[in-house]
């Protein structure tokens, strides 16, 4: 298979963002003033990728997940794939004038300037990519495994895993497109798209987090990490002392999960059953235990009787190690530490099936340091009881990698090197 046209692509990507950096960061200046949207460039180079715990605001409205089969022929063309997404996501997270692809026309979707719009370009990596392919198999994370099904799962193949992950968050959809499009069309030849599901947030109704289309305020959990200095690092970022190698410091392990909502069953629930379903008031968010606001401390009763046992925040995170729980929950081991997962998820709405339902959930998305602390919590909620409305379809299992921190750096250079 013939990768000339990729690497004409690169190198007019490379291009591309050395005349920005020759003009002193004039065209990112002049694209950040004719933004209509303050704030929306997001820094791309960082010890960490942006994209995961940035930008500080809450995350961008517009979200595409989409995996890709690396085709790549070797391990120089892999290392050629990385320096393309870089060049490219270099530039279209800063902005500036547009120059499609050689034998592209481009997608014309921003005009002559591509404004940043709040664009972030998160790259992850599969198991799959540590086969025999390109000699990469002695340096998988630890923990890095293909996506196994959970007892209520129904995963369709054609959605599940991946070479490589691409998260693009923006303030808009056609900023996602345009990236999209731009992405695909350098890397052709390099790269096939595998599955790919489009996610969007609610506005704050009437304040707090967004809510998901079960009408509960979504992502709550995350203010437990940054209402403490340091919790961020621990949580969530590899770093030493760990098992995992070397080259994977400043990355996260990503899990996504395509999770299918029977909303037809779920709207015909009682509202006083939904919460206990949940354990938050729906209109507020404020636990069921009490509190003035979503996030309130959630202290759970022992007997059960306020919050159930295998309510959904009861299950995900139990904090039986909490000495204010006298009564074990059935549910649970007897210790299992507080959980901190850092959630980055979008609610997504489809065509419908071939019988005329709705097609529409949940595009879970979540960090942590460790895969284990996700697999561990989503085996207890095998037994929560929002299981008779939700079908999780597909998804996997990635490890974000390190983020690209200088003009020189590259995704996955450590990894490659």
């Amino acid at each position: 298979m013939s990768h000339s046209y990729s690497r004409r692509s690169f190198m007019g990507g490379t291009l591309a963002t050395g005349l920005i950096g020759a003009a002193a960061g004039k065209p990112v200046r002049d694209a950040r003033e004719r933004s209509p949207i303050a704030g929306d460039v997001v820094p791309f180079h960082g010890v960490h990728q942006s994209g995961i715990t940035s930008p500080p605001r809450a995350p961008q409205q517009q979200g595409i997940f989409v995996t890709y089969d690396v085709t790549a022929g070797n391990r120089r063309e892999l290392t050629e794939l990385f320096r393309v997404l870089t060049a490219r996501a270099r530039f279209l997270t800063s902005g500036g004038p547009a120059r499609p692809a050689e034998g592209s026309s481009g997608s014309g979707l921003l005009g002559s300037t591509l404004v940043p719009d709040g664009l972030t370009v998160t790259v992850a990596v599969g198991s799959s990519l540590f086969d025999d392919r390109y000699g990469l198999s002695g340096r998988k994370p630890v923990e890095l495994v293909p996506m196994t099904a959970f007892a209520h799962d129904d995963l369709n193949p054609a959605e599940c895993h991946g070479d490589l992950l691409l998260q693009l968050c923006a303030n808009h959809s056609d900023a996602l497109v345009n990236a999209l499009i731009d992405l695909h069309t350098r890397t052709e030849g390099l790269m096939r798209q595998r599955w790919r599901i489009d996610g969007f947030r609610s506005p704050q109704r009437p304040s707090g987090t967004p809510r998901d289309l079960l009408g509960f305020h979504d992502d709550v959990a995350n203010h437990f990490l940054t209402d403490v200095k340091g919790r961020i690092d621990k949580f969530v970022w590899a770093h030493p002392p760990s098992p995992e190698p070397s080259w994977t410091t400043g990355g996260t392990y990503q899990v996504v999960r395509i999770v299918r909502f029977d909303l037809d069953k779920w709207n015909r629930v009682p509202i006083e059953q939904q919460q206990r379903v949940i354990g938050r008031h729906k209109a507020t968010g404020v636990p069921l235990n009490g509190g003035t606001d979503e996030n309130s401390p959630v202290v759970y009763d022992p007997a059960g009787a306020v919050m159930p046992f295998n309510c959904h925040v009861r299950l995900a995170n139990p904090q039986t190690t909490d000495s204010r729980f006298a009564a074990p929950n059935p549910y649970v081991p007897a210790k299992v530490p507080p959980v901190h997962i850092w959630r980055r998820s979008y609610q997504y709405m489809r065509a419908p099936d071939v019988d005329g339902h709705m097609d529409a959930g949940h595009a879970f998305c979540c960090f942590q340091r460790e895969l284990r602390t996700y697999v561990e919590m989503q085996r207890r909620l095998e037994n929560e009881m929002l299981v008779p409305y939700i079908t999780p379809t597909g998804g996997g299992y990635f490890f974000a990698l390190p983020g690209v921190t200088n003009d020189q750096d590259f995704y996955a250079r450590a990894l490659l090197s």
